[in-house]
């Protein structure tokens, strides 16, 4: 393609629809697109979620009980859910030991809630079995 100096006052678009080039054809690839790595660092949400949860169950679960049971049972269910999601990425995602961490002390949380739960209902009938007895 040659210029001239008619053409240097035409705008592109005039310049493009005389010129008769044509650039190939290329049909699209035949396999898929590799998945889109999130930026290094990227943890799941529920893995995050997960841990806080435990260690809320655990901190909660200590001197009452159920707390740790309710919050025990979430982070196990997130932690096992954020574990299937990362292993499912195929390292699209990452904080796999963070969802584990979370998952495991999720199971401690619900344990630890169980058996505080169960020491203070003891506590509880022994002092009204006592004040009964009492009178």
């Amino acid at each position: 393609m040659t210029f001239t100096g008619s053409d240097i006052e035409k705008s592109h678009a005039q310049i493009g629809a005389s010129s008769q080039a044509v650039s190939p054809w290329h049909p699209p690839p035949s396999y898929p697109p590799p998945p889109q790595a999130r930026p290094d660092g990227s943890t799941d949400g529920r893995a995050t979620a997960s841990l806080l949860s435990a260690i809320a169950g655990i901190v909660l679960g200590l001197p009452f009980g159920i707390p740790g049971m309710a919050l025990g049972t979430l982070a196990y269910f997130l932690g096992k859910s954020a574990v299937d999601s990362i292993d499912n990425s195929k390292g699209g995602l990452g904080g796999r030991g963070v969802a584990v961490t979370g998952w495991v002390l999720g199971a401690v949380a619900m344990a630890i809630g169980s058996a505080v739960t169960l020491v203070w209902l003891v506590v509880v009938l022994v002092a009204i079995s006592q004040s009964t007895a009492v009178e």
